[in-house]
């Protein structure tokens, strides 16, 4: 059986043709004729050119088919492949694939419930103001807001589109029910509660107000001194916490399970439903990449707003900003149908060790290993001006509590940071 199919457009399969392309020819050529339209008609609901063919003595069938430009379901499932795996398509899996082969996105529908009153006038004035600062709409003042809205391609014809309404609308709830945010304090075990919250409302709105949630509720402020000076920074990276909740709110699957957002006593987490593009391997975001947004009418018009960048550069910065706060490296993840960025806490800052108990020639250790990468006793002894017996002992114990992992034997040993334990 000899197969020609290209991607979306159509193809033939021919019948009594070997994979090298010769005619080996079909004895029930007559039954093949009748029962194959059919078959194909019954089980994918499409019609098809079956034509007989003949080379010689020997008779064979060639099948084509045209393209489509809608799925095609195979006894009423559809199809797609990811690289070498099949996948069965259903329900928002399924909505999206049929809007991309149509050359649309759920962002760009128009929404027929929503009118001009449905928008935020105080959210469209806050994105204004931003976007005055970013300079990326120079000619926007004074614009009205139906034209505004037509300008960032927000309406069709004076029809409001569903970007609008995430990104503007006073009750994005009204229309679809699961765009808020959910934030939660977690135990280690994973399922123990601390407590909770939840925010409501378009994206200009959420975005302040989970950051908010988060520094006033969910997070520990470090305290440090400068001089007389005295300064609170957040236990993670604001401007990683911004970007992974823009990413988590524009590229996100808006027909799906809301956001969520956990934080843990070492790490926290935000997920968002709607995994990466076929097209953007995972191993691809820790470095330059072009951009592929899921909306991308949302994403333009954020752009244009001065929240994000259009250059597919919101990992790298998550990535930038941990480590120029000395954090591990994020976690980056496609996790149940969705996408997670992970941060995690620096167990081994010196507010931390200090609390653990560890005294100031350890403190001042897990600091230089910090810079250099390791350490070992001599070393040990010549940075806190200390006895090999000592150093030893003081070393010891910081392997055994989970701090240094040990290489070697002896006074030729290497002491490492245990980074694993901050990734689990």
């Amino acid at each position: 059986m000899g197969v020609r199919l290209r991607e979306r457009a159509g193809g033939s399969i021919r019948i009594g043709v070997d994979d090298d392309g010769n005619v080996v020819g079909l004895e029930d050529y007559k039954r093949l004729m009748e029962e194959i339209p059919d078959k194909i008609k019954s089980t994918m609901g499409i019609v098809a050119d079956v034509n007989l063919l003949r080379e010689g003595e020997k008779r064979y069938i060639e099948a084509s088919v045209s393209p489509y430009s809608v799925p095609i379901s195979l006894n009423g499932r559809h199809y797609c492949r990811s690289g070498g795996v099949k996948q069965e398509l259903t329900g928002t899996a399924l909505n999206e694939f049929v809007l991309r082969r149509c050359g649309r996105t759920w962002d760009d529908l128009v929404e027929p419930r929503a009118s001009i009153e449905d928008i935020d006038a105080d959210s469209v004035a806050s994105f204004m103001r931003r976007a005055r600062e970013a300079g990326r709409m120079p000619d926007a003042d004074g614009v009205s807001l139906p034209d505004l809205l037509e300008k960032l391609s927000l309406s069709a014809d004076g029809q409001i589109k569903r970007a609008a309404i995430v990104l503007f609308g006073k009750n994005p709830g009204r229309f679809y029910p699961n765009t808020f945010v959910k934030m939660g304090r977690f135990e280690d075990d994973d399922y123990t509660i601390r407590y909770q919250e939840t925010e409501e409302g378009n994206i200009i709105r959420v975005l302040d107000a989970v950051l908010e949630q988060l520094d006033h509720k969910f997070m520990i402020r470090n305290i440090s001194f400068e001089g007389m000076s005295r300064i609170e920074t957040l236990e993670y990276p604001v401007a990683a916490l911004r970007e992974m909740i823009l990413n988590a709110l524009i590229h996100r699957n808006y027909a799906g399970a809301p956001t969520q957002i956990r934080v843990y006593d070492d790490k926290m987490f935000v997920w968002n439903d709607g995994g990466l593009p076929e097209s953007l391997p995972m191993q691809r975001l820790r470095s330059t990449h072009s951009s592929h947004p899921r909306n991308p009418t949302l994403a333009r018009a954020c752009f244009l707003g001065g929240y994000i960048d259009s250059w597919g550069s919101g990992i790298m910065k998550i990535v930038g900003s941990c480590e120029a706060a000395g954090l591990p490296a994020p976690g980056i993840e496609e996790r149940e149908g969705g996408f997670m960025v992970t941060l995690f806490k620096d167990r081994f800052s010196r507010e931390e060790l200090q609390r653990m108990g560890f005294n100031a020639r350890q403190v001042k250790a897990v600091s230089y290993v910090k810079r250099n990468g390791r350490i070992t006793n001599r070393e040990y002894t010549e940075l806190n001006e200390c006895s090999r017996n000592t150093a030893t002992a003081d070393l010891k114990e910081l392997s055994d509590r989970g701090v240094f992992e040990s290489i070697g034997r002896g006074a030729g040993a290497t002491y490492l940071l245990i980074l694993s334990l901050t990734l689990t």
